[in-house]
């Protein structure tokens, strides 16, 4: 999936515990793993504006987009 999700880098420079973040967003811990391993199919805007309020970053510095060899992602009509 070319969407990476960064958020364990994330917790380890601010130096929160999963468990604390998971309490804070009132998501579980298992849901929070999930996130963290890219294993989700998608996140609530809700969801990722309330980590990035506790983590105080930017939904950018959670999420990166990386090319796939031999594909072009489809950016709609021209």
């Amino acid at each position: 999936m070319p969407i990476v999700v960064t958020l364990d880098k994330m917790l380890v420079r601010r130096k929160v515990k999963s468990r604390d973040l998971a309490a804070h967003v009132g998501i579980t811990e298992a849901n929070l793993s999930l996130l963290k391993s890219g294993k989700v199919k998608g996140v609530r805007f809700e969801t990722l504006a309330a980590i990035c309020d506790y983590l105080q970053c930017q939904p950018g510095d959670l999420l990166a987009w990386v090319a796939q060899e031999g594909g072009a992602v489809d950016d709609g009509p021209p």
